[in-house]
């Protein structure tokens, strides 16, 4: 007897969050590929592969990706509608991004399609605050299941109850964190790929991270252990990609110098592209002491990293203490950064501005420290945001310290939250300031000098400085959320704000959008001219200034080390270092 075949349509929808106007922020082309879709889409390819619903049962996967493409929920209905059964699953859902999640969901649940959410913010606080969060009680007085951890290993049953129209109201794995190994990996394909600005595609090599720090919610949705894909599924990745011509790749590892398996990781890439002679290239993220792990740079090289965003943060010791990452020591910024341009490898560091011992003042006179004293290519600032999740939000919280009631607010690029000495209006000049101060004509200059003798793509780095420069300034958003040419829907605004009659809204639009490609064009030609100053210089390989001279034993005498906190720290480490010089002597001895 032949058995009918039945539909399940299942849309997988990673949403964006809203501007300061309420307007959901798309581009053309976005910025940074979602890392949670694709991990969940290999998921769900491999729940049809295996037939998890039963025999009869076919998928109809949907992935839409919001930063750069338009979420229509009328046709997403029509589409569930007509299939046997179905859901929405809204992918990775950030706390920045719950309310506009609760806005796509709002109008599926009213036409009975069911709903799930899933993502850091409702991991987050179910690990930290027990689900006591007023987000998540409105998702659940709509109807919306609420997913909780790590999917591997449980997207079968949740599909299951879709299919019989029982979702739970909530599937909590938070105590209990899957192995990644041999799972289905990540996967996209390249028509959405496409829709970034570098082609660019994302896998995670590994999830968790054994530091401390109080601003991180990694530490409490991920855990603190290491856990690994194996050299063997990060080659299926990377060939499965290449397949479809995607060679670009961002591993999201909070921290890829701690992945236990990175060698091996490492050594297997480096097979594939000097013995195969494969393409490929990677973004990675790391520490301020992976420079230590032996032979960790020069195989990131060798395996084509061509970019390394670095955890930086502060520095002023004490801030460091206070938000315990003590793995941070201001003593080996220079090296490590001085390693990384020895193998030709652009780094981005990220600054956060306002721990308990900033003000406007030290924050201006920190980031001349940097200018002048530490070679590092891009820096990128942040409020200090306490993201739910975070061991710092669960101390506000638990005090009753007030914390903006607006979820869309916590996207590292508004306040949130008093500071201990500054006011608002402080803090937010500091910040604004900030990115005026380090991207100056004259210091992008010396940037691209540093690129040009440590044989870095100068053109390359202009256009990562222009994006850089001109994120905040000209389209209102931190660079990493900013893509190539906004994108706005007039219907697309959020829940209870006002619609725009269309003839204020398209002339406005059109307008405001001419604008800012002539002014983005205007950056790209300044800073351009620069670039061309750069690299026609005959004498540009032998440039040199105090960042990028070597590290000697005058290194405590340069204006990093001058700050009381910063002496502090220096005469503690050599307490540590003639300790442990002493230990190692005894023993000797014995």
């Amino acid at each position: 007897m032949r058995t009918s075949k039945r539909r399940f349509c299942l849309y997988l929808i990673k949403p964006s969050h809203y501007d300061d106007d309420g307007y959901v922020i798309q581009w053309f082309r976005s910025p940074i590929p979602s890392n949670s879709l694709a991990a969940v889409y290999g998921l769900a390819l491999d729940c049809a592969d295996r037939k998890a619903l039963g025999p009869s049962w076919e998928f109809d996967i949907h992935v839409v990706d919001e930063t750069n493409a338009f979420v229509d929920t009328v046709e997403i209905t029509g589409e569930i509608t007509k299939a046997d059964a179905g859901m929405v699953m809204l992918v990775g859902v950030q706390s920045n991004q719950f309310p506009r999640a609760l806005d796509i969901a709002r109008p599926l649940i009213e036409s009975n399609i069911q709903v799930a959410i899933g993502g850091f913010h409702a991991s987050g606080v179910i690990a930290m605050l027990q689900g006591r969060d007023k987000g998540l009680e409105t998702a659940k007085s709509m109807g919306i299941s609420i997913f909780a951890g790590e999917a591997e290993g449980r997207l079968d049953d949740v599909l299951r109850d879709a299919r019989d129209g029982a979702l739970k109201p909530l599937y909590n794995h938070m105590a209990d964190l899957p192995s990644i190994a041999e799972t289905p990996v990540p996967f996209i394909p390249a028509a959405h790929v496409e829709r970034t600005a570098y082609n660019l595609s994302s896998f995670d090599a590994g999830r968790g991270c054994p530091y401390q720090c109080s601003f991180c919610t990694i530490i409490n949705v991920q855990g603190r252990v290491s856990r690994r894909r194996s050299p063997d599924d990060i080659e299926k990745i990377i060939r499965t990609n290449l397949t479809q011509g995607v060679h670009r790749f961002f591993i999201t590892d909070d921290n890829f110098a701690r992945n236990r398996d990175w060698e091996a990781i490492l050594d297997r890439l480096i097979d594939m592209r000097e013995n195969e002679g494969l393409n490929f290239n990677f973004i990675i993220q790391v520490d301020t002491l992976c420079h230590r792990i032996k032979n960790f740079i020069e195989k990131c090289a060798r395996a084509n990293v061509t970019r390394v965003f670095i955890g930086l943060e502060n520095i002023n010791p004490a801030n460091l203490i206070e938000a315990k990452k003590r793995q941070n020591k201001i003593t080996e910024y220079r090296q490590m950064l001085l390693a990384w341009k020895r193998h030709h490898i652009i780094t981005y560091a990220g600054y956060i501005i306002g721990f308990g011992a900033d003000s406007y003042d030290s924050v201006m006179h920190d980031i001349d420290v940097i200018k002048k004293e530490l070679p590092v290519d891009i820096l990128e600032f942040f409020y200090l945001t306490p993201l739910p999740g975070s061991e710092d939000h669960q101390r506000l919280f638990n005090n009753g310290v007030a914390m903006d009631a607006d979820l869309n607010r916590y996207d590292l690029n508004h306040v949130t939250t008093a500071h201990a000495t500054m006011t608002r209006t402080e803090w937010e000049r500091a910040y604004r300031d900030a990115w005026a101060r380090y991207y100056t004509p004259e210091h992008a200059e010396a940037v691209l000098r540093r690129a040009a003798v440590s044989r870095i793509s100068t053109s390359t780095l202009l256009l990562l400085m222009v994006w850089f420069m001109g994120a905040l300034k000209i389209e209102g958003v931190h660079p990493l959320e900013c893509g190539l040419l906004r994108k706005k829907h007039r219907r697309s605004r959020r829940y209870g704000l006002p619609l725009e009659p269309a003839l204020l809204f398209y002339p406005k639009y059109y307008v405001s959008s001419l604008t800012k490609v002539v002014r983005w064009l205007s950056l790209y030609l300044k800073y351009g001219l620069i670039m061309r100053r750069v690299d026609r210089d005959p004498e540009k390989r032998s440039y040199s200034d105090l960042a990028l001279s070597p590290v000697d034993e005058n290194e405590e005498n340069r204006e990093l080390f001058r700050s009381d906190s910063a002496q502090a720290f220096v005469e503690h480490q050599k307490k540590l270092s003639n300790i442990k010089k002493n230990t190692k002597n005894e023993i000797l001895d014995a």
